[in-house]
């Protein structure tokens, strides 16, 4: 055995004088060694933290690219009490790597203790950004992102609260709807929340404003719609009473499918659908079991696109039904949701935005951004669900499409657009 490893045999057996002893014999061998300088500062740090930064420095001169001899010269420099000192060599290591957690930590706690709260903010957001990116974290890494991003939090709470407080008596009496874009915008400089884009994964139509849930301006039917909320689901409620309602589950995947986010729903009942329109066609049986509702949806501006749309259905999710986050497949449309049976406990969230369904409270939202449903409480949830042309499209626009799709649908196996998915 060498005698730095009987050194540090020795300083693991909690003798600090013999470690010492040994280390002295291994410098009379090798004087500038940076492990062995490294190994004398360790063992003089609890005690003598101005002895051990000497050390400390003394092997930096051996191997000054080394971080861990930066990062233990900053614990040295910190128990002395040199504020700066310990900056200075934290800086060491960060300017030959940015992403290095623990000095981004420690300089995010140095800020802290100099109640330079902008600078801290600026590094607790970049541990966390770092450990985010890891494909996997340790507990130890986990309860480092979790302190890190609660530092973020909390700061982002406390100047969110300053500028309300600054805003407020010049935009304060502005309707929430019309603040919305605006208030989003001082959500994402605070870190207070993501902007999600849209993913579609059929026809993308560029430059349409890619927002979560688009303005109920934007459609002046809803109260037609809502005020026959009652109507609608008593149809709803008739059909589910009877052993032939057609419900049948919203996931079947071919067999073969391969493994995904939509395995565990596979021809399940706990997400079922019963359609009224799909792939553009009235399905006759409905029009006769439901012929309020299909006589609504018939004076509504839905998304006709040949053998495509429009798609509307009653979606039910049955108790502890949770969907996982997805995205549809075109922006092209909006889909619009109107509540019929909401228990407590259900959720629905797209993008930065999460929404509790209310019965007889429509809105229309972009299927293409990040969402996902669900039913935590212990009743039947149902939603009548549909989709329409997106608000932001002009009519020439719409009408260019309906053509593409009567192109695309004379050639064999193009397939451009999907069904609607909560």
């Amino acid at each position: 055995m060498s005698l730095l490893q009987q050194a540090q045999a020795a300083q693991a057996r909690g003798d600090g004088p013999g470690s010492r002893r040994l280390l002295e014999q291994a410098l009379a061998q090798a004087a500038d060694h940076p492990i062995i300088c490294n190994a004398m500062g360790m063992s003089l740090l609890p005690n003598d933290p101005a002895a051990a930064a000497g050390w400390f420095e003394r092997a930096i001169r051996g191997d000054a690219d080394a971080s861990p001899l930066w990062m233990n010269l900053a614990t040295a420099r910190r128990d002395q009490g040199d504020r700066e000192g310990e900056r200075a060599a934290l800086l060491q290591v960060l300017h030959r790597d940015q992403r290095h957690v623990m000095a981004n930590v420690r300089m995010a706690e140095w800020h802290d203790r100099a109640g330079e709260e902008s600078q801290a903010q600026f590094r607790w957001h970049g541990v966390a950004t770092v450990l985010q990116s890891l494909p996997e974290r340790s507990s130890g890494l986990e309860q480092l992102l979790a302190h890190a991003q609660a530092r973020v939090a909390a700061r982002a709470q406390v100047l969110g609260d300053q500028l309300d407080a600054a805003l407020a008596p010049d935009w304060g009496d502005v309707p929430a709807h019309r603040r919305r874009r605006f208030d989003r915008c001082v959500d994402a400089l605070l870190g207070r929340r993501a902007i999600y884009h849209n993913a579609c994964h059929g026809v993308h139509f560029p430059f349409l404003p890619a927002d979560e849930f688009f303005d109920p301006a934007h459609f002046p039917w809803f109260d037609e719609l809502e005020a026959a909320t009652p109507m609608i689901r008593a149809e709803l409620e008739a059909l589910l009473a009877r052993p032939d309602s057609g419900f049948a589950p919203y996931v079947a995947m071919e067999a073969g499918t391969p493994e995904n986010k939509w395995t565990a729903l596979d021809h399940s009942e706990a997400w079922s659908a019963r359609y009224l329109w799909r792939y553009g066609a009235r399905d006759v049986d409905m029009a006769a079991s439901c012929p309020q509702t299909m006589a609504l949806l018939d004076r509504l501006p839905l998304a006709h696109i040949s053998g495509k749309g429009p798609t509307a259905f009653f979606s039910v999710l049955k108790p502890g039904t949770r969907l996982p986050a997805h995205t549809g497949v075109s922006n092209v449309r909006a889909i619009v949701h109107l509540p019929l049976i909401v228990p407590q406990d259900c959720g629905f969230r797209v993008g930065g935005e999460t929404r509790s369904w209310v019965e007889g409270k429509a809105f229309a939202f972009d299927d293409t951004i990040e969402h996902e449903a669900w039913n935590d409480s212990t009743a039947l949830r149902a939603v009548l669900i549909f989709d329409i042309w997106n608000p932001h499209l002009h009519p020439e626009e719409q009408a260019m499409l309906q053509s593409l799709f009567v192109a695309l649908g004379r050639i064999e196996g193009a397939k451009s657009l999907g069904e609607v998915a909560e």
